[in-house]
């Protein structure tokens, strides 16, 4: 462990890549693997305030995308969301879990999305976390081209320093200034290359509605309340007999940090139905 990330362990898969990952332990006969893929600038370590209680219902697997937290960054280009699917794939193989639900959270999500559209055999279930199916506008593209000239410029500390802020509810700036704080210092463990590749990858992603609106698979879709980055009618997309919808009050983006109790109240009552 280190104070950017909770992963314990790491694997090379066969494309080379080295990705760290929290793991709960064995899995329990009746009890699915539930996959968390935290957003950009993060790492597992975004979960630690839920982990423990979700693993009293689940195997808990939360792995450091590339470039974030312990795993290693590989080159400068455009990380997309399949190339992220891809890694997961890899990583579930070797861990021999042949079907998962898998969760994820902003730019987590993004690639749950391109996972369910690669890899919709190995999903039991998945969800969206404070994030949406729809694509870039032209002007988040040019935020993030900025986002990537600042990170060249002057490095991640600063960028994160300006991005974290964003993420929270304005009145948990104050009330959970430590949470605030515990954010940053997990975002600046993130490699410039691995945050210039992910805002790269972020931008060419395309429009993935459709997947939400054909699955038959059970969906939850989980929105802040004050969300200023993704607010809640661009994650509540659909609905249906398989859709279970969640606004946790009072949280902005990081909803597992902001109010971690409503968080798992959320996701427990999701993989129990």
């Amino acid at each position: 462990m280190s104070k950017k990330s909770i992963a314990q362990h790491q694997v090379r898969l066969g494309n080379g890549i080295e990705l760290a990952y929290y793991d709960s332990g064995e899995q329990e006969p009746g009890k699915p693997a539930l996959v968390l893929l935290h957003g950009f600038c993060g790492s597992s370590a975004y979960w630690e305030r839920v982990v423990a209680r979700l693993a009293q219902h689940a195997r808990i697997i939360a792995p450091d995308l590339r470039g974030q937290g312990n795993s290693p960054a590989a080159g400068e280009e455009a990380y997309t969301m399949e190339l992220y699917a891809d890694d997961l794939a890899g990583m579930l193989e070797h861990l021999n879990i042949p079907r998962v639900t898998l969760l994820g959270h902003s730019l987590g999500g993004y690639v749950t999305l391109a996972f369910a559209d690669r890899y919709p055999d190995k999903l039991q279930a998945f969800g969206l976390v404070h994030s949406t199916p729809f694509p870039d506008s032209e002007a988040a593209k040019g935020n993030r081209d900025k986002a990537v000239a600042a990170i060249r410029k002057d490095g991640i500390v600063p960028f994160v320093d300006g991005l974290v802020p964003k993420l929270f509810a304005p009145e948990s700036l104050e009330s959970r200034a430590e949470q605030v704080g515990r954010a940053k210092e997990i975002g600046y463990g993130t490699s410039e290359a691995g945050a210039i590749g992910a805002a790269l990858g972020m931008k060419e992603r395309p429009d993935r509605n459709v997947i939400l609106a054909e699955t038959n698979l059970p969906l939850l879709l989980l929105a802040g309340e004050l969300d200023a980055i993704i607010p809640v009618e661009k994650t509540l997309v659909v609905d249906g007999n398989n859709v279970t919808q969640v606004i946790l009050k009072g949280a902005g983006h990081m909803g597992m940090l902001e109010q971690p109790d409503a968080f798992v109240q959320a996701v427990t009552g999701f993989l129990n139905k």
